[in-house]
């Protein structure tokens, strides 16, 4: 009988560095993992998986690493091979980020196609950045393109996941110095690396000096860097920057290729929502298109860790042992169905998994709160039965399903100079590095030495001595910059699984401002927890400019009340008895997002910053609410 997935049956030669030309004459590096025997490449042909990189990845060291998945793939009948990305390591050209994906990726494809020890079918996988690539590829279609994984990339950048509803994700930052310590411009010159390390050693104190310009920035030492950080800091307007296909795929979807896709995202990863978003787009008019939510944070390895930040999301959380043996043989799964047409590899997958989340609320051995999780299948996205409900914000902090009476806003101060820190959430690469760094030289992989500033996933949402805030330290809900609405406790077990929005009316004494705004499952004081316990669920800012459209920036007049309406990043948690829903509302959330001056100046330009007073208003004639995904 033959196996239901390829076996290891292969020994595995690389051919390294070899060079691909692009459309435009630049020389593309590239490593192969080919199947072998006796030391010898087979001669095929096979199939092929394809990922593009800007990491130095196919030195195998760190995380971002690819030889063990180019030994994993070539072992089991694939060609394996790991592209640098222009401008990175030994490939050639000029790196700009999110930018002319799409064209190398469709070259080096049709180049490994032509090989005549490939046979045609040719498959990507990837995270991140290594999934936007991707679908960039996917929407010039080339010929061989069959079937792609895509781990935790973008959609619309503009919308979520470089800027945010308006605001800038500050992760980008952090992101261009760490990695620019790598850039060919500093592996030629000794001087504007060493310049760079230092920087990134200060990466915090540099997010703390807004707004950043021209040879006033931590990337002063890489002027071409410099440029595109500043571009994507300082473009919030929708525009011509953003129809660049590399880094916004919503006005192309028609273009793109109807292959078998699955994405893969997690609920406190950067990208869980543009995650859905690709799947929603393509599944509406492609075939074989699969979502995967999992309780993780950002990376492809995270599917099989329990672990969500400082909250244990229990033994059911993680792909491995519930869903497959490992994240490696699902995906192996899935190109046998798709590349080998082994018809036994894929059978009657569910088209959308998530993790389902709540249900424990002890604590692990490590003392970390086990919340709990669990995998469900369904048919459709949203699941089926899932229903909007309308819960309104009252005055004195409550929130119902009842209207709010008559009454007048609540209020916060917000102070861009001291802004509310970000505890924990949907980030990644929001690090700085730490010294020394002859380690990180000698390994060349910028994930080593790196300390979290903020940190990625689940937390109790109070500040403490250790982390990057001011005191005084304590709940944030204590801190004059928020406001919290909070339900009554739950009588029996609620579940929430999709898209939370809020619509908020909201006067300001500012021309702009910003509203943030984060769902939490409130526990209750208990011997477990004695002080209860705030985790964050989900969340999202807004900057009010944008309410009338991201093409179209108004300004507020003081005292007037205007009308704001977004999504929150998707979540799906079952609520326990004696629980509670909390609502906090903030403007900002730092260093997560930058903090808006209030001034209304052209963003990522301002020369001051002003204290905003914001009022939150909640009665008949501006009814306040949060719109929650309720599954029956």
């Amino acid at each position: 009988m033959p196996p239901m997935i390829s076996d290891p049956v292969h020994d595995v030669v690389i051919s390294r560095s070899v060079k691909v030309k692009a459309r435009d004459g630049v020389l593309l590096s590239v490593d192969i993992y080919r199947p072998a025997k006796d030391g010898e490449p087979l001669p095929g042909p096979f199939p092929a998986v394809v990922t593009r990189s800007p990491y130095d990845t196919r030195s195998g060291k760190g995380p971002s690493g690819q030889a063990g998945n180019g030994e994993y793939f070539a072992k089991r009948g694939y060609l394996y091979l790991v592209q640098d990305a222009r401008g990175r390591y030994e490939s050639e050209g000029d790196f700009i980020l999110l930018d002319q994906d799409g064209e190398d990726g469709y070259d080096v494809i049709e180049w490994l196609a032509a090989r005549p020890y490939c046979d045609g079918n040719i498959g990507t996988q990837g995270s991140s950045l290594r999934a936007w690539n991707q679908n960039a590829t996917a929407l010039l279609r080339p010929p061989h393109l069959k079937a792609m994984w895509v781990n935790q990339g973008g959609s619309n950048g503009l919308t979520s996941a470089i800027r945010h509803n308006g605001a800038f994700e500050m992760r980008w930052f952090g992101w261009a110095v760490t990695n620019g310590i790598h850039a060919q411009e500093a592996h030629a010159d000794p001087a504007i690396q060493t310049a760079m390390v230092r920087n990134a050693e200060t990466m915090y104190d540099w997010f703390c000096r807004l707004p950043w310009s021209e040879g006033n920035s931590p990337l002063a030492p890489l002027p071409n860097w410099e440029k595109w950080a500043l571009d994507l800091y300082r473009n919030g307007d929708d525009g011509p920057f953003w129809r660049n296909p590399s880094r916004n795929f919503a006005p192309y979807r028609d273009r793109s290729a109807d292959i078998p896709t699955v994405y893969a995202g997690a609920w406190y990863d950067s990208y869980a929502r543009a995650s859905i978003e690709n799947f929603l787009a393509m599944d509406a008019r492609a075939s074989h298109q699969y979502l995967m939510m999992g309780a993780g944070v950002h990376g492809g390895p995270n599917f099989d860790n329990r672990l969500t930040g400082q909250v244990d999301m229990g033994p059911g959380a993680p792909i491995k042992g519930n869903l497959e043996r490992d994240r490696k043989q699902m995906m192996l799964r899935f190109f046998d169905r798709f590349l080998k047409g082994d018809e036994t590899a894929w059978v009657d997958q569910p088209k959308v998994r998530y993790v389902r989340m709540g249900g424990d609320g002890g604590k692990n051995a490590a003392g970390q709160l086990l919340h709990g999780a669990q995998w469900v299948a369904d048919t459709q996205w949203p699941p089926t039965g899932v229903q909007p409900q309308d819960w309104f914000l009252h005055p004195g902090a409550a929130l119902s399903r009842d209207p709010a009476p008559a009454s007048p806003p609540s209020t916060l101060t917000y102070e861009p100079a001291h802004p509310m820190p970000t505890v924990a959430g949907n980030v990644s690469s929001m690090t700085q590095n730490l010294p020394p760094f002859a380690r990180m030289m000698r390994t060349g992989d910028p994930i080593t030495l790196r300390q979290s500033i903020v940190l990625q996933g689940a937390a109790d949402q109070v500040t403490h001595d250790g982390m990057f805030a001011e005191p005084p330290y304590g709940d944030l809900a204590d801190r004059p910059d928020t406001l919290v609405f909070t339900t009554a406790p739950f009588e029996a077990e609620t579940e929430i699984t999709g898209v939370p929005e809020v619509e908020i009316f909201l006067s300001s004494d500012a021309p702009d401002t910003d509203i943030f705004v984060m769902l939490q499952d409130l526990y209750p004081v208990s011997d477990t927890w004695p002080t209860g316990y705030r985790l964050n669920l989900c969340d999202s800012i807004f900057r009010v400019r944008y309410r009338d459209g991201f093409d179209r920036p108004t300004m507020m007049e003081p005292g007037k009340v205007v009308r704001v309406r977004f999504p929150l990043y998707p979540i799906s948690n079952a609520f326990q008895p004696g629980h509670r829903l909390r609502v906090l509302v903030s403007s900002s959330s730092f260093p997560r997002f930058d903090p808006n001056p209030n001034t209304g100046e052209s963003l990522g330009r301002h020369t001051h910053t002003r204290i905003a007073v914001n009022a939150i208003h909640h009665d008949p004639a501006h009814p306040s609410r949060l719109i929650l995904p309720i599954r029956g």
